[in-house]
């Protein structure tokens, strides 16, 4: 399995994607400077009207002068309409980007064992990437606008009257310069803001979802109070953002009132000296009033909300797929040793395992031995810890406390590219992908030969499936038929049977198949001599496994199936009930 490592989410993600799409960036700074020409000229052609027109008693100029700036304005207008699908050339791409490197990150997460919340992950891939896309096209079409037309006001400013502009240009720097500090206080607070939103996700979705076991377990109370206690601090955080954003805004509000200020104050000296018309009086305050002012105000107000917010969504998906290469299983950052087992056997000692912390563990002291080449059957209530047992058997995750060893090497030490090999975990969600036949049931074993594949496919039970189909070049997925669950099932087992895995994990994978093919399908595998440990779907799949893992609580116990009618009063229960239900 490939280990390459997702492109982090930061400014090199940028700066790599600008250089792809150099001709798009290109072309939006080159409009960018002519949707500018009105911020340039504004004052220029005010003064002008004023001093060449009305104030010389030549009204006609004076009304020429004051058209050029109304033609400016359509031009401006036809500028902005030519460069918006140069913006979107640009946003659309860069979403597909982040969308692979965070899909990228979190499956790599997942491979290496990091212990992460399924409602965290979705946050990231769809309302932060979304709000990402959002951001940088706001920020295109106002901050770019912005900034370009505050810049062009100050050179018409200074082409204008030199001394002006040199009397002005101060406030607005010190105005820069003082909320660049305010700046990255907010960023902090939203950075903490944005947290609070994946943990309130996180376990709001986990609480909606166990929402039957919360209630069984009388935990109600319990669950509230945490659930409360992360809306509070997202709230908390929310307005922490929100009183740091409103004191950016007075700040600037009162900076881009300084250079008209400072105009005003001066312009009695200047006029007397002769260095200030009337119309360059008007047409500088003109600049200050309707460019430089504005231009501020807003400036600094989108890049405090959407450019701080933009930063910090980047910082934290980058975060989460730098982690990823260096989170071995159990979720801890320290390295390891890799080391190869010597067998597919499997071992637990005293292995506890919670959902978080302060969470009731939903294995707590689980021993258990499983030899290589053997075949164990997990049964127990919903809620019991089955599929979690597999998880860590898989290596997907590591337990909290005891030992978890595959071949001898303890599971935070196995060389991951061996477990990739050699574990193969079939969820009851069975996944078939878009290509042949052949490219989804050789998956796991790219070289095998068709003959080992057709021969996989009958053990399972799947060859009807695969010649009804049209055979191994028939295409699956979204250019294929559509396949009922069962037969998607089907493939995933057939996949597996050819696959090199020497241990495999049947999490409810037969739960769309009829009995006898359940049957037939578990039968392959143990015929394989494959490590084999099922969860039942059907009391049938432990009637016939030579041993049985009954998994409740303190009520745990393992032995062959005469022997857990005998001891186990749940496992007598559960084929009673299974008997008297009448299930062939």
């Amino acid at each position: 399995m490939s280990e390459a490592a997702p492109r982090p989410i930061d400014r090199h993600l940028f700066a790599g994607f600008l250089r792809q799409h150099r001709g798009a960036a290109v072309a939006v700074a080159g409009w960018s400077l002519l949707e500018a020409v009105p911020a340039l000229a504004s004052g220029l052609l005010v003064a002008a009207a004023l001093d060449r027109g009305f104030l010389a008693g030549r009204p006609a100029e004076g009304f020429f002068w004051i058209g050029l700036l109304g033609a400016a304005m359509v031009f401006r207008a036809l500028m902005t309409r030519t460069l918006t699908p140069w913006l979107g050339r640009i946003v659309e791409p860069l979403r597909d980007d982040l969308v692979t490197a965070v899909a990228a990150g979190a499956v790599q997460r997942a491979a290496a064992g990091a212990r992460d919340t399924a409602g965290a992950g979705v946050a990231r891939l769809t309302v932060q990437v979304e709000t990402v896309r959002s951001l940088v096209s706001a920020l295109l079409r106002s901050a770019r606008q912005l900034g370009v037309s505050l810049v062009m006001a100050f050179v018409g400013l200074a082409a204008l009257s030199a001394p002006v502009a040199a009397l002005t240009l101060p406030p607005v720097l010190l105005t820069l310069l003082l909320c660049v500090p305010r700046l990255r206080v907010l960023a902090r607070r939203q950075r903490r803001q944005l947290r609070a939103e994946e943990r309130l996700t996180g376990v709001a979705g986990e609480t909606f979802d166990g929402i039957r076991d919360v209630v069984a377990c009388g935990a109600r109370d319990r669950v509230a109070d945490d659930l409360y206690a992360r809306i509070t601090d997202h709230r908390d955080a929310v307005r922490a953002v929100a009183r740091t954003a409103s004191a950016n805004t007075l700040l600037v509000s009162l900076g881009s009132h300084l250079p008209l200020l400072v105009l005003l104050l001066s312009a009695p000296r200047l006029l007397d000296s002769g260095a200030l018309s009337v119309g360059e009086l008007l047409g500088a305050t003109s600049y200050l009033v309707s460019g430089v002012a504005p231009a501020l105000r807003s400036l600094v107000a989108v890049l405090g909300s959407w450019g701080v917010q933009l930063a910090t969504i980047l910082r934290q998906l980058s975060r989460s797929t730098q982690t990823a290469r260096h989170t071995p299983p159990g979720g801890s950052s320290r390295a390891l040793p890799s080391r190869t087992p010597r067998s597919p056997d499997l071992s637990l000692v005293n292995v506890v395992y919670a959902y978080g912390p302060g969470a009731a563990p939903v294995i707590d002291g689980l021993s258990l031995d499983i030899p290589a080449g053997s075949h164990l059957t997990v049964v127990g209530p919903s809620g019991a810890g089955k599929s979690t047992l597999t998880t860590l058997l898989a290596g997907m995750a590591g337990p909290d406390s005891g030992r978890l060893t595959l071949g001898g090497v303890p599971a935070t030490e196995v060389d991951r590219a061996w477990l990739h090999r050699a574990v193969t975990l079939i969820p009851q969600e069975a996944y078939v992908f878009t290509g042949t036949v052949r490219d989804n049931l050789r998956y796991l074993r790219p070289q095998a030969r068709d003959a080992d594949i057709l021969a996989s496919a009958t053990a399972v039970g799947a060859r009807t499936l695969v010649d009804r189909l049209g055979g191994l070049d028939a295409p699956v997925g979204l250019d294929g038929p559509p396949l009922s669950s069962g037969e998607r099932q089907l493939v995933a087992l057939a996949r597996a049977h050819l696959s090199p895995a020497s241990i495999v994990l049947l999490d409810e994978a037969c739960c769309h198949l009829d009995p006898a093919a359940e049957e037939r399908a578990e039968r392959a595998f143990a015929d394989r001599g494959t490590t084999l440990v099922v969860v039942a779907h059907r009391i049938s799949s432990a009637l016939r496994a030579p041993r049985v893992l009954v998994l409740d609580g303190d009520r745990t116990d393992v032995g062959t199936p005469a022997q857990l009618l005998d001891r186990s009063p749940l496992y007598a229960d559960l084929v009673g009930h299974w008997v008297s239900a009448g299930t062939p």
